[in-house]
């Protein structure tokens, strides 16, 4: 993907990142994208990964195989109650 994704980090997806948004050049899979965010962030958000979700384009997703468009929104798990 040549402009890249606009990933945006929300609660403590933010925290663990350092910034609430970031562009990143060459991500194309849900996967790939796990991947780029613990090797930058390292063990912080490799637990909010670990139980969060991601909003593709507006759309929930868990998969991992999911094809990433132009934003992706990283959400840690929410409580309910």
């Amino acid at each position: 993907m040549a402009e890249g994704v606009l990933v945006r980090y929300f609660a403590a997806a933010a925290d663990a990142a350092g910034c609430e948004e970031e562009l990143l050049p060459a991500v194309s899979t849900v996967r790939e994208l796990k991947s780029v965010l613990v090797e930058r962030y390292g063990d912080a958000m490799a637990r909010v990964l670990a139980s969060g979700s991601f909003l593709v384009d507006g759309v929930v997703s868990r998969n991992d195989s999911r094809a990433l468009g132009a934003r992706v929104d990283v959400l840690p798990p929410f409580a309910g109650g």
